[in-house]
């Protein structure tokens, strides 16, 4: 149980740190796996071939250095010193001195490359029995030696390129600057590739908020083209879809107000009577229900969308609920703007003032921005509320929740429905909550 708890964890942490989006991730398919060959095969490189080549000049320096200090304990005199550091000018490039009296130092800085100094420490050690000393990092181009005898110091310096393969750091700038290249042209290759993807994405949510992008057109790779296609033969159906439903209950609409003429001039011809006033309710009840069935279905589909000041329309609406004899406050600032329909965001926001106002006293109507961007407007009663376990079930069409809120004189349960149909076709969302007045609050949210 441990071992599997261990597997599961571990790649859920290394899956933390992986890019989310794909182009990301895309660029990491492609990056690491040359990332990882490119660091191979350095480490191949400096493993098998310049630690190999270092080491041999190496061990040809410490041969030259051998020889050196061999000639000098031969013959230590003045003369003879001169002329072997001449010799070994000429032929070896080494630079020969005797520092008299001195001792070795006895520090030594670090080298950035510590293979270096190991190459050349085992080779001096193979090849001479006295001690000595040697500095790679002193001088840039050269290598300082020295060497403890009997008069003192045998100092040699030699150039770094006689110890060393001083052009691997050429091999990895080859490589840096290849990785480099390659990246760059991965990015662009992937950011065109990911750019189709987006300019999909993006028609795929502006249809979803109702604005018809007509400038859209397939793009990118054969794969995304197919995706696009398709979205575009989705969008088509859908759209003949709509136009049918509404075109529908648009005739089925005209058809039945016919006879619902006929009927209300008949009662307004006949004789008073308690009969004929019930009847004409009825009517009136059932040419409301023919209007909410007509507005759900169409959706308000053929208005455009546009950013609009929200206080006019707010107020309009909260006006016609006052004259209907809704009991509505208004709080609103003077600058809030939000992209929305604006009969069909009238129509929505008269839903909701008018579902408050049948289940309580007061109607209160607030806004205000929202944090992430967009705008926030509560609508506010004071009435019997409804439970929280049953507040998405009040967004269901024809449900009108008649255990928890009193019973609508006019309606089939639409006006919610009709609400967050809107929002959401806007890329908003209409959520319920309790409210601070004791009864429900309906919360809209919608874009900026």
């Amino acid at each position: 149980m441990f071992r599997l708890r261990t597997r599961l964890y571990i790649p859920r942490q290394i899956k933390r740190w992986l890019p989310t989006s794909l182009f990301g991730r895309s660029l990491l398919i492609i990056v690491l796996p040359v990332a990882v060959m490119q660091i191979a095969v350095t480490w191949a490189f400096f493993d098998a071939h310049w630690e190999t080549v270092t080491s041999r000049l190496s061990e040809g320096l410490a041969g030259d250095v051998a020889w050196a200090v061999q000639t000098y304990k031969d013959d230590p005199s003045p003369q003879a010193l001169d002329k072997m550091a001449e010799r070994a000018e000429e032929s070896m490039s080494l630079s020969i001195a005797l520092q008299k009296g001195r001792k070795l130092p006895t520090g030594q800085r670090p080298s950035l490359f510590a293979s270096l100094d190991r190459s050349l420490r085992t080779a001096l050690e193979d090849r001479l029995d006295d001690p000595f000393w040697f500095d790679t990092t002193r001088y840039p181009g050269h290598v300082d030696i020295r060497v403890q005898v009997k008069e003192g110091v045998l100092r040699i310096i030699a150039p770094r390129d006689r110890a060393f393969a001083t052009q691997g750091h050429i091999f990895i700038l080859w490589m840096v600057v290849a990785t480099l290249l390659l990246t760059a042209v991965a990015i662009l290759f992937i950011r065109n590739q990911v750019r189709a993807i987006e300019r999909l994405a993006d028609a795929a949510d502006a249809f979803g908020r109702g604005i018809d992008q007509a400038a859209f057109k397939p793009h990118g790779a054969r794969e995304v083209r197919m995706a696009a296609q398709a979205f575009l033969a989705m969008k088509a159906r859908i759209q003949r879809h709509i136009e049918q439903r509404t075109a529908l209950l648009a005739s089925v609409s005209h058809d039945l107000r016919t006879p619902l003429t006929r009927l209300k001039l008949e009662i307004a011809l006949a004789e008073p009577s308690p009969q004929l006033e019930a009847m004409a309710r009825d009517l009136s009840e059932m040419e409301h229900m023919i209007d909410e069935y007509l507005a759900f279905a169409r959706g308000e589909g053929g208005e455009e969308a546009r950013e609009v000041l929200l206080r006019p329309l707010i107020e309009g609406v909260c006006e016609g609920a006052q004259r209907a004899g809704a009991r509505v406050e208004l709080s609103i600032g003077d600058d809030l703007t939000a992209i929305l329909r604006p009969q069909a965001f009238k129509r929505a926001l008269a839903n909701l003032i008018d579902n408050a106002a049948a289940h309580g006293e007061t109607v209160r109507v607030s806004s205000t921005a929202a944090p992430a961007g967009g705008v926030w407007i509560f609508v506010d009663d004071d009435g019997p509320g409804i439970p929280e376990d049953r507040h998405e079930e009040a967004f269901r069409p024809f449900n009108r929740l008649d255990e928890s809120r009193n019973q609508n004189e006019k309606g089939v349960g639409l006006g919610l429905a009709i609400a967050r149909d809107m929002a959401r076709g806007l890329g908003g969302e209409l959520t319920l909550q309790r409210s601070p007045m004791g009864g429900l609050r309906a919360v809209l949210r919608l874009p900026g």
